[in-house]
């Protein structure tokens, strides 16, 4: 019996299509990410798998059983399929334990690891007015687990967070799933936050998942230009650049040639590189983008050298 099964689902909304037919398969304890533009239809999929939108066509089925939206039952959502919004709310004038008692469906010791995970232990005795964004977002996910959820959707759990808040729900959402053993599925719209998280990415444009896989399948070997530039910065070697595809051993290869920055860097070797001046230098933090142009075509690199100035003659290969 498939755990989480998605066949052949869409739906319709003002001015257009949101999600195509799409189907798919989830494995039990899968770490997915969904990812995409604004509008490519993440969210519209998401909340048809949690129950709280109903298809145009196709259905949800979760463990072996539909997923009714909606249109099919009183109340929306599974109570094996816990959903937390990008909205999510907390009542006011209650203390944090109150709301938590209220949603326990789990045991006295598996409500505390909980807490523990998600680090809400110190806010307890708070009432949920006087909490920050972040800890309202992590209560309310503490909320949904002590439901005793099997499957967790995220709808953009890491916008409209500071890098401190940012920092801690994403760990947080790790230790869910590495000591919880939940099912967990993740919509973003930054897909460098799902990278190093990821057993397997999807990608939506326009409703339709247009490429799945790992992440370094998908960050080094994106199906078109809208996934590489989804994953980040990226040259594309010209078809007429046959001096750098000499030089990088690219003259066998098919399809679109893409290579990351940090694949590209500066040698003191002469031999299977490609000659290149410094245009502009960028400070990054930890590495430093730096843009050259070569006598085919210009192309960005990533370097760690602080030696390296504009108008310098440098030699680039292939890392």
């Amino acid at each position: 019996m498939d755990f989480l099964r998605i066949e052949g689902v869409s739906k319709n909304v003002v001015g257009g299509t949101a999600l195509q037919k799409t189907s798919f398969l989830i494995p039990q304890f899968q770490k997915v990410a969904i990812v995409g533009e604004t509008g490519s239809g993440k969210s519209s999929l998401l909340k048809i798998i949690g129950g709280y939108s109903s298809p145009d066509t196709g259905m949800a089925y979760f463990q072996g059983k539909k997923v009714w939206g909606p249109n099919e039952q009183l109340v929306p959502g599974h109570p094996g399929i816990a959903y937390l919004s990008q909205h999510f709310e907390l009542r006011n004038n209650y203390f944090v334990h109150e709301i938590l008692e209220y949603a326990t469906k789990v045991s006295e010791e598996e409500a505390k690891k909980i807490f523990a995970i998600c680090q809400i232990n110190y806010l307890l005795q708070r009432k949920t007015e006087q909490l920050s964004g972040g800890e309202r977002q992590r209560i309310s996910l503490a909320r949904l687990l002590v439901g005793a959820p099997k499957v967790l959707l995220l709808d953009e759990p890491f916008s409209n967070l500071d890098m401190t808040h940012k920092s801690i729900i994403k760990k947080v959402i790790q230790h869910i799933c590495d000591e919880l053993k939940i099912t967990c599925m993740l919509v973003s719209h930054d897909p460098i936050d799902v990278l190093s998280w990821a057993d397997e990415i999807f990608v939506l444009h326009e409703g339709n998942i247009i490429q799945k896989g790992g992440a370094a399948e998908i960050y080094y070997h994106p199906q078109n230009e809208y996934v590489a530039g989804l994953f980040g910065a990226y040259n594309l070697i010209n078809a007429d650049s046959l001096e750098i595809k000499k030089a990088w051993d690219l003259l066998k290869e098919e399809g679109m040639l893409m290579i990351r920055p940090e694949n590209i860097l500066v040698s003191e070797n002469t031999t299977n590189s490609v000659k290149a001046v410094i245009k502009k230098i960028t400070f990054c933090g930890n590495y430093t983008s730096v843009a050259v142009g070569t006598d085919e075509q210009d192309l960005l690199i990533q370097s760690k050298n602080n030696l390296l100035n504009v108008g310098d003659e440098v030699f680039l290969a292939k890392g």
